[in-house]
């Protein structure tokens, strides 16, 4: 199975966004920089993120991307499910019923069994993903890797980051 680029991109994005403090913001621009990608494409998968519900994207100049909900409520399937859609990766196009020998479709009334194993596949797969949170790929990247990666990484976070001002109760 192959996953889209974008997947990838869009996991370092949601990564690096919950390295921001409280509601601050990362533009879509500095994400792409940060990452080395043409900022209309990984907009497109920062959209896609937005309109999943993993994102929060907020307007104006000071705008830019926040998590939705906590690193801890987003799975590593809430990412792949926004930016690959839902569709399993294998369709079954019941190629078994095409060829030179036609039969009636009555001999065709059991599930294919490539596609039930596929589809089963699929769901383990999905669970897989499910059970992986993004709170847990940020805590391993802080724990193992290079302390140099981290501290740029943190470093980038730190100066490319937006407050947002926080609006008093009238």
């Amino acid at each position: 199975m192959r996953l889209g680029e974008g997947v990838e991109a869009a996991i370092h994005c949601a990564a690096m966004l919950a390295g921001v403090d409280g509601n601050a913001t990362l533009s879509g621009s500095a994400m792409a920089e940060a990452f080395g990608v043409s900022s209309s494409y990984l907009l497109k998968h920062l959209n896609a993120l937005t309109s999943a519900g993993v994102l929060e994207s907020l307007p104006g100049p000071a705008g830019g991307y926040r998590l939705a909900r906590s690193a801890e409520r987003i799975s590593l399937l809430d990412i792949v499910l926004a930016v690959e859609g839902p569709l399993p990766a294998f369709r079954c196009g019941e190629i078994r019923q095409r060829g030179p020998v036609k039969l009636p479709a009555s001999a065709y009334a059991k599930p294919c069994g490539i596609n039930v194993a596929m589809l089963r596949a699929e769901k383990a797969y999905r669970a897989a993903l499910a059970s992986e949170k993004l709170s847990d790929i940020v805590t391993g990247f802080q724990n193992d890797a290079d302390p140099r990666s981290v501290s740029a990484s943190c470093a980038f976070v730190a100066r490319n980051q937006r407050p947002q001002k926080v609006s008093s109760p009238k």
